[in-house]
């Protein structure tokens, strides 16, 4: 059995801490699970909107994006999400899976290029 977190880590991030308690600005939430891992790990061309740079997008009604997978039940997609983009290629749309594949396995600069990032 899966960690429910497995399907919600960043979901419930958005929905609970966000959304909810208000501890942490959205834009500073989303900062944190896109470019500042991708300059952590070097990937040069994830975690921003620009161009020549992957499009991995995720589509979300952040007045409605919540967890609900539980230790009891832990294979529950999130709600809220409309679209996953990978590469470009829609892999989630409307609660249901594509058949695309297009993921890539990613090599960033290792760990000293994490511990000069964390230095700074």
């Amino acid at each position: 059995m899966p960690h429910p977190r497995g399907y919600g880590s960043n979901v419930r991030v958005l929905g609970h801490y966000v959304r909810e308690l208000k501890l942490i600005s959205l834009e500073d939430a989303i900062r944190k699970m896109t470019s500042l891992p991708a300059q952590t790990f070097g990937f040069g061309d994830r975690g921003l909107l620009r161009p020549g740079f992957a499009a991995d997008l995720v589509i979300f009604d952040e007045n409605v994006i919540s967890d609900r997978a539980t230790f009891v039940k832990p294979h529950q997609y999130a709600v809220g999400i409309s679209y996953v983009i990978v590469n470009g290629e829609l892999v989630f749309a409307d609660g249901v899976m594509t058949n695309a594949r297009p993921g890539v396995a990613l090599r960033g600069g290792g760990a000293d290029e994490v511990r000069s990032v964390a230095r700074r």
